[in-house]
């Protein structure tokens, strides 16, 4: 069995990708499982680390502004557009897979075509309420196309009617308790508090998350963890540098164990991709979650919306956010536990968390067929 997977650029492209890949192989180790992405970008780094084949193709999305920097980039991309489809035809002549599976990104576009154009079976797999470029463009030639929400099939013009799975789940995240969790990270009993702002960085949750660590740094009554995202490190510790942090505060550029920082935390504060929400409800975790308002279709709001709706999660819009609300917000939830437990309880009710399995039996299906 050789599966193929494209996507990339961020998190919530890649960690998709790597639970599917992470499932099929758990049921049959001796399938071969290769990779297409770029060197530049987040799944260099995390599809080694998993053992699996890593490709690389030179490939960038467009920009939509018309200032002098965007319009010789997108000159720089379309040129990169014409060889990264030969590279990718190359790459899957190579590998000879029996099915190609997308995942998101402008990655995946040119793989996908390269697939199709070449005859071989091609899966998509759509994690958001409204689908991107990619998933439009490729999903009527696909063999199977599955969705995350069912809201996103009248955004398609699809030739088959599509399946709904959910978001796939690492399925480590399944496995860790709190209790194993905590015992890992050296816990005690003190609540834990993860936020992060995404794999790129989120510019306004840091500032905002730096003034909640200054709050409660002078405390030790609860642990923090928080990573800034690759572009955001240096400035929180510039905003840090005038006071000592206790040891109970952990600042990271990016978590590479998140399976068992959302097992061991109490709270978690984080924008609102659908990945996320998918591990944070099959996690059972309350969350303060502050979409990101620059993304397609301001999506993540909706996303959020889902949750907050069921008494999962509380929202603050990054047009309202600052240091003093979310401390307010994390003053109220942190110090309330029958508020915490009843939000995790509504998180865990709502989760899809047999989506990769759902996933898994449409790719046997095409397996099967190719």
């Amino acid at each position: 069995m050789k599966i193929l997977f494209a996507g990339g650029g961020t998190a919530g492209h890649i960690n998709p990708a790597l639970a599917i890949a992470d499932y099929i192989k758990e049921r049959h180790p001796d399938a071969e499982i290769s990779y297409i992405g770029t060197a530049e970008k987040l799944e260099a780094k995390l599809v080694p680390q998993k053992g699996y084949d890593f490709h690389t193709i030179k490939v960038a999305g467009f920009y939509r502004s018309l200032s002098v920097k965007a319009i010789a980039h997108n000159i720089s991309a379309a040129k990169k557009a014409v060889t990264s489809s030969a590279e990718s035809k190359k790459l899957i002549k190579q590998i000879n897979p029996d099915v190609v599976i997308g995942t998101g990104g402008y990655v995946s576009g040119p793989v996908l075509r390269a697939a199709q154009q070449l005859g071989y079976k091609t899966a998509i797999h759509e994690q958001n309420a409204f689908p991107g470029v990619t998933t439009k463009m490729l999903a009527p030639k696909a063999d199977a196309v599955m969705l995350a929400m069912p809201e996103a099939e009248k955004y398609l013009k699809l030739n088959k009617k599509p399946v709904i799975t959910g978001n796939p789940i690492r399925s480590e995240l399944l496995k860790i308790s709190r209790e194993k969790a905590r015992a890992k990270l050296g816990l005690d009993n003190r609540p834990l508090i993860l936020s992060f702002g995404g794999s790129l960085g989120a510019k306004r949750l840091n500032e905002a998350v730096a003034d909640l660590i200054k709050w409660h740094n002078p405390s030790d009554k609860f642990y923090h963890i928080h990573a800034t995202g690759k572009v955001g490190y240096g400035d929180m510790i510039e905003s840090l540098k005038d006071i000592k942090l206790r040891e109970n505060i952990t600042i990271r550029e990016y978590i590479d164990d998140m399976d068992v920082c959302m097992a061991a935390a109490d709270l978690v504060i984080c924008r609102a991709g659908a990945i996320t929400l998918g591990e944070i409800g099959a996690c059972g975790k309350p969350a303060i979650l502050i979409p990101s308002p620059y993304v397609a279709e301001n999506h993540q709001f909706h996303n959020a919306m889902t949750l907050k709706k069921e008494g999962a999660a509380e929202i603050i819009e990054e047009k309202d956010l600052n240091g003093e609300k979310l401390i307010e917000t994390v003053k109220y939830l942190i110090e309330n536990k029958p508020k915490l437990e009843s939000m995790g309880t509504a998180a865990k009710k709502n989760a899809i968390i047999d989506a990769n399995e759902r996933i898994y039996k449409v790719i046997m299906r095409l397996f099967t067929t190719a």
